[in-house]
């Protein structure tokens, strides 16, 4: 990567900066709308919902919430990877130069979106990519890490076991760490897409009849993205800091997944995470970078977590109602602002009579048939009991889809 002393501050004028650099490189994503989700977000939890939960026997959140999808599963390489990936290869040309570059090669780990994304990076500008995925990564993502003609290493699951296998490359080869989400220039790059969401909203409720969730709000109230290394939440929150535009995280909760919301909550960053969570790209933990960004409230508004069960149910809801193939990680966020007691409460607090409009990030869509048919398989009958009772007042099963 390039050095230290040379990153750009962490501030918005850099992703701005960044944003120009990317553009030839980068997808212009689209913003959908669902009034289906945006109903079933509006609408209290069943008490039989809530059994089994830390909210079971309270009273259900009562939030108004209209949401917006920044689709990022569309993005190139099926995930917002891309920006981070281009903004520090581009990066590191400027400092060192193409050709020394190109002869030293480029080294990166990831369980497969980052790995898609460093290697067609790379692929662009004639530069050898190594990535060391771990051996349980989604096949898809391994085949298309491959089908950009980068050299693949194999590790185990977890960031240690990740890195031990990247020092080995780079000591073979020279090759140029370009971390997956723990560089400023990484972190930057990742937050470009909140500058695009934060103008796409806007332009969507000038431009559309009866889309806000109140008359006078111009455009959105919070950002929810998923975390797993931090570095997409780092430069939203980045981004959007001084706009009025809250930013919060997402994280599963199996196995200790929700590593940031525990850290945040004993006031140190948790440095290992060893889980097999179905949202298999945020397994990994916070980075020094990531945490000072994502532990400072001026930032980062808090961190919510959700089960295993609710990443499914989101999952289900986007794809039946919304036609949208997305992978677990992606609906994350999603799945926090329609299950998670904490979260809908504090909009219903802060928010009102008014309600928020709550814009969130589909991160990926790097999934197969087969893995989604094993998810839900895995899953023996649950169906997402309170989504289907909120549809079935109305008989509506189509959401309602508006491109950005």
């Amino acid at each position: 990567m390039t050095s230290l002393e040379t990153a750009l501050p962490l501030t918005r004028d850099s992703i701005v900066s960044a944003h120009e650099l990317i553009k030839p490189h980068i997808h212009l994503t689209p913003v959908h709308t669902s009034t289906t989700l945006s109903t079933i977000a509006s609408t209290p939890q069943s008490p039989d919902a809530l059994k089994g939960t830390p909210w079971e026997g309270q009273e259900p959140a009562k939030p108004k919430i209209k949401l917006f999808f920044k689709c990022e599963n569309f993005q190139r390489i099926g995930a917002f990877k891309v920006r981070g990936a281009f903004h520090a290869v581009k990066r590191l040309i400027a400092e060192q130069g193409e050709g020394e570059v190109r002869r030293r090669g480029v080294v990166t780990h990831s369980s497969g979106n980052h790995a898609q994304a460093l290697a067609l990076a790379a692929k662009t500008f004639s530069i050898p990519a190594h990535i060391v995925m771990p051996s349980i990564s989604t096949p898809s993502k391994i085949a298309g890490t491959r089908a950009q003609g980068a050299t693949i290493h194999f590790s185990g699951s977890t960031s240690q076991e990740r890195e031990a296998v990247v020092a080995e490359v780079i000591k073979k080869t020279g090759a140029t760490l370009v971390p997956p989400y723990d560089h400023p220039d990484i972190i930057i790059g990742q937050g470009t897409m909140a500058l695009e969401f934060e103008r796409q909203v806007e332009d969507l409720i000038a431009n559309t009849e009866g889309l806000n969730v109140r008359k006078g709000k111009k455009g959105l109230d919070a950002v929810i993205t998923p975390c797993g290394g931090g570095g997409m939440l780092s430069g939203n929150a980045i981004a959007l800091r001084g706009t009025g535009i809250r930013a919060f995280g997402a994280e599963p909760s199996f196995q200790g997944a929700d590593d940031a919301k525990r850290g945040l909550e004993a006031g140190e960053r948790i440095t290992s995470v060893k889980t097999l969570t179905i949202a298999d790209g945020l397994r990994t933990p916070l980075g020094e970078w990531t945490w000072k960004v994502i532990s400072d409230q001026e930032y980062v508004s808090g961190v919510f977590s959700v089960t295993e069960k609710n990443i499914r149910d989101a999952m289900k809801l986007v794809l039946e109602r919304m036609k949208c193939v997305v992978e677990p990680s992606a609906v994350v966020g999603l799945s926090v602002v329609l299950y998670n007691e904490d979260f809908r409460r504090l909009v219903e607090r802060e928010a009102g009579d008014d309600g928020w409009n709550i814009g969130t990030v589909f991160s990926g869509g790097n999934t197969t048939v087969e893995a989604i048919s094993k998810i839900f398989a895995d899953a023996g009958d649950e169906q997402g009991e309170r989504a289907e009772g909120v549809l079935g007042l109305d008989g509506q099963r189509v959401a309602e889809n508006v491109a950005g």
